[in-house]
């Protein structure tokens, strides 16, 4: 262990390169601001910009996270999707809270997301399912996410199984396929200092009717 610890201490950190960011000058609420990064990342060609790690609570009050893909970003709110069976979409059933952290490296820059998740109605998730590629939508359709594999030909199989049936009913839609929207309370905007003096802002929202709270925090 102590190899490990020396060998990950020579890891070198903070390498991005940040662009100009002054938190006097930024938007009162902070939607758009999340939209100037995102697609500043998409503009640097950054790899999968929309890349996002989803943390949710189990049943048991314990912590769960996963990478998934953003959807999009509106004035309600940052929106994903997933089947609702899933470990995710049970997990956002019984505590509909949740946090979305984005980490663009070589921008230096992280954004960090959390609040209340709501179900969209079932025709926005039919339309979002409609989006997503034929083998994508082949895996939702065959309906076994997480369980346990016993054998890898079974998926194959499955998803084989579903291709078929798309090709014959190219409309149908899983129904258990859900389109999410994270409306936020808070958001931070941290961008990276080689000196660890990292720039923090923090949106708070405490009362729906009421303004946006901005704030600088301490590195």
């Amino acid at each position: 262990m102590t190899d490990l610890r020396t060998r990950l201490r020579a890891v070198p950190t903070l390498t991005g390169t940040p662009p100009a960011f002054d938190p006097a000058r930024t938007p009162q609420t902070p939607h758009p601001l999340f939209v100037e990064w995102l697609l500043a990342a998409v503009d640097q060609q950054i790899p999968e910009p929309c890349a996002a790690t989803l943390s949710t609570v189990r049943a048991d009050g314990r912590p769960n996270a996963r990478v998934l893909i953003l959807k999009d970003v509106t004035d309600d709110g940052w929106q994903f999707a997933s089947s609702a069976t899933s470990p995710k979409g049970e997990e956002l059933a019984g505590t509909p809270y949740a946090a979305l952290t984005f980490y663009w490296i070589p921008l230096g820059r992280q954004v960090r997301v959390s609040g209340t998740v709501e179900a969209a109605d079932p025709e926005d998730s039919a339309r979002d399912f409609m989006s997503r590629p034929v083998p994508a939508r082949a895996e939702t359709l065959a309906g076994r996410q997480s369980d346990v594999l016993d054998d890898p030909a079974e998926v194959e199989a499955a998803v084989a199984e579903q291709v078929e049936r798309l090709n014959a009913e190219p409309g149908v839609v899983a129904a258990n396929w859900t389109l999410y929207t994270l409306r936020a309370d808070e958001v931070e905007f941290w961008q990276a200092d080689p000196d660890r003096r990292h720039l923090r802002l923090r949106y708070r929202l405490s009362d729906p009717t009421l303004p946006w709270t901005k704030e600088r925090l301490w590195p």
